[in-house]
Protein backbone atom coordinates (compact mmCIF):
# COMPACT_ATOMS: atom_id res chain seq x y z
CA UNK A 1 0.00 0.00 0.00
CA UNK A 2 1.42 3.56 -0.67
CA UNK A 3 0.95 5.85 1.78
CA UNK A 4 -1.77 8.38 1.64
CA UNK A 5 -3.32 11.03 3.50
CA UNK A 6 -6.98 11.08 4.25
CA UNK A 7 -9.56 13.79 5.50
CA UNK A 8 -10.91 14.71 7.29
CA UNK A 9 -8.60 13.60 10.18
CA UNK A 10 -5.62 14.70 8.63
CA UNK A 11 -4.32 11.34 8.98
CA UNK A 12 -2.07 9.26 7.01
CA UNK A 13 -2.65 5.81 5.77
CA UNK A 14 0.52 3.44 5.54
CA UNK A 15 1.44 -0.34 6.21
CA UNK A 16 2.90 -1.66 9.02
CA UNK A 17 7.01 -1.88 9.48
CA UNK A 18 7.82 -5.19 12.25
CA UNK A 19 9.96 -2.25 14.30
CA UNK A 20 6.42 -0.51 15.91
CA UNK A 21 4.90 -3.91 16.74
CA UNK A 22 5.24 -3.25 19.76
CA UNK A 23 3.09 0.25 19.62
CA UNK A 24 0.34 -1.41 17.74
CA UNK A 25 0.24 -3.74 20.99
CA UNK A 26 -0.23 -1.20 23.20
CA UNK A 27 -2.67 0.55 21.06
CA UNK A 28 -4.97 -2.89 20.93
CA UNK A 29 -4.62 -3.01 24.43
CA UNK A 30 -6.27 0.64 24.93
CA UNK A 31 -8.55 0.48 22.03
CA UNK A 32 -9.43 -3.21 20.70
CA UNK A 33 -12.20 -5.12 22.74
CA UNK A 34 -10.79 -8.43 23.61
CA UNK A 35 -7.71 -9.99 23.07
CA UNK A 36 -6.66 -12.81 20.46
CA UNK A 37 -4.12 -16.12 21.01
CA UNK A 38 -2.16 -14.37 18.55
CA UNK A 39 -1.83 -10.77 19.93
CA UNK A 40 1.81 -10.99 20.69
CA UNK A 41 5.38 -9.83 19.32
CA UNK A 42 5.35 -13.14 17.63
CA UNK A 43 2.07 -13.69 16.15
CA UNK A 44 2.14 -9.92 14.53
CA UNK A 45 5.61 -10.78 12.98
CA UNK A 46 4.31 -13.74 11.52
CA UNK A 47 1.46 -11.87 9.92
CA UNK A 48 3.54 -9.33 8.31
CA UNK A 49 5.98 -12.09 7.09
CA UNK A 50 3.20 -13.34 5.34
CA UNK A 51 1.36 -10.65 4.01
CA UNK A 52 3.64 -7.19 4.38
CA UNK A 53 0.55 -5.66 3.09
CA UNK A 54 -2.30 -6.48 5.58
CA UNK A 55 -1.95 -4.68 8.30
CA UNK A 56 -2.70 -0.73 8.00
CA UNK A 57 -2.42 1.80 10.31
CA UNK A 58 -3.59 5.51 11.00
CA UNK A 59 -1.04 7.97 12.16
CA UNK A 60 -1.23 11.90 12.11
CA UNK A 61 -0.01 13.34 9.24
CA UNK A 62 2.85 15.17 10.52
CA UNK A 63 3.81 11.90 12.69
CA UNK A 64 4.15 9.01 11.30
CA UNK A 65 5.48 6.76 13.99
CA UNK A 66 2.46 7.34 16.01
CA UNK A 67 -0.31 5.00 15.51
CA UNK A 68 -3.84 6.10 15.88
CA UNK A 69 -5.89 3.06 14.59
CA UNK A 70 -5.33 -0.30 12.77
CA UNK A 71 -7.13 -2.49 10.63
CA UNK A 72 -6.08 -6.33 9.34
CA UNK A 73 -6.81 -6.58 6.18
CA UNK A 74 -6.30 -10.58 5.20
CA UNK A 75 -6.67 -11.89 1.84
CA UNK A 76 -6.11 -15.88 1.70
CA UNK A 77 -6.93 -15.79 -2.01
CA UNK A 78 -10.31 -16.81 -1.60
CA UNK A 79 -11.88 -14.50 0.89
CA UNK A 80 -10.93 -11.30 2.43
CA UNK A 81 -11.26 -10.85 6.40
CA UNK A 82 -10.99 -8.17 8.63
CA UNK A 83 -9.74 -8.10 12.08
CA UNK A 84 -8.62 -5.56 14.80
CA UNK A 85 -10.29 -2.17 13.50
CA UNK A 86 -9.06 -0.39 16.53
CA UNK A 87 -8.78 3.45 16.97
CA UNK A 88 -7.28 5.29 20.01
CA UNK A 89 -10.29 6.08 22.71
CA UNK A 90 -8.53 9.84 22.35
CA UNK A 91 -8.89 10.13 18.20
CA UNK A 92 -12.13 8.86 17.88
CA UNK A 93 -15.50 10.19 15.85
CA UNK A 94 -12.89 11.53 13.32
CA UNK A 95 -13.12 9.65 10.46
CA UNK A 96 -10.43 7.10 11.08
CA UNK A 97 -11.74 4.22 11.19
CA UNK A 98 -13.66 4.59 8.41
CA UNK A 99 -10.86 5.96 6.50
CA UNK A 100 -8.67 2.64 7.72
CA UNK A 101 -12.22 0.37 6.75
CA UNK A 102 -12.21 1.97 2.92
CA UNK A 103 -8.18 1.35 2.44
CA UNK A 104 -8.84 -2.10 3.75
CA UNK A 105 -12.07 -2.15 0.72
CA UNK A 106 -9.34 -1.02 -1.75
CA UNK A 107 -6.80 -3.55 -1.14
CA UNK A 108 -9.70 -6.09 -1.57
CA UNK A 109 -10.41 -4.79 -4.64
CA UNK A 110 -7.20 -4.66 -5.95
CA UNK A 111 -6.51 -8.51 -4.99
CA UNK A 112 -9.91 -9.34 -6.51
CA UNK A 113 -12.01 -9.77 -3.66
CA UNK A 114 -15.53 -9.87 -3.34
CA UNK A 115 -17.01 -9.72 0.00
CA UNK A 116 -15.29 -8.69 3.09
CA UNK A 117 -16.46 -10.27 6.15
CA UNK A 118 -15.16 -8.54 9.99
CA UNK A 119 -14.46 -10.33 13.25
CA UNK A 120 -16.56 -8.52 15.75
CA UNK A 121 -17.58 -9.65 19.70
CA UNK A 122 -21.20 -10.50 20.27
CA UNK A 123 -20.83 -7.77 23.09
CA UNK A 124 -18.56 -5.07 21.60
CA UNK A 125 -21.79 -2.55 21.25
CA UNK A 126 -19.27 0.15 20.18
CA UNK A 127 -18.44 -2.16 17.13
CA UNK A 128 -21.57 -3.21 16.14
CA UNK A 129 -22.45 0.56 15.80
CA UNK A 130 -19.38 0.67 13.66
CA UNK A 131 -19.39 -1.98 11.59
CA UNK A 132 -23.26 -0.95 10.76
CA UNK A 133 -22.55 2.70 9.68
CA UNK A 134 -19.69 1.29 7.69
CA UNK A 135 -22.33 -1.34 5.76
CA UNK A 136 -21.92 -4.77 7.22
CA UNK A 137 -24.22 -6.55 8.67
CA UNK A 138 -24.22 -9.67 10.64
CA UNK A 139 -25.05 -13.65 9.40
CA UNK A 140 -27.21 -14.71 12.24
CA UNK A 141 -26.81 -18.25 10.27
CA UNK A 142 -22.97 -18.22 11.01
CA UNK A 143 -21.37 -19.23 13.96
CA UNK A 144 -17.29 -19.23 14.61
CA UNK A 145 -15.55 -22.25 15.19
CA UNK A 146 -12.10 -22.33 17.25
CA UNK A 147 -10.00 -25.01 18.39
CA UNK A 148 -5.81 -23.48 19.61
CA UNK A 149 -3.24 -25.43 17.83
CA UNK A 150 -0.11 -26.57 19.95
CA UNK A 151 2.52 -24.67 19.91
Amino acid sequence: MTEQTASPARIALRTATPDEIPALLALWARAAKGTSITDDEAGVAALLARDPDCLIVATPADDPRTPLGTVIAGWDGWRCHLYRLAVDPEHRRRGIGAALLAAAEERFAALGGRRADAMVLDDNALGHRTWQAAGYRPEPQWSRWVKPLPA
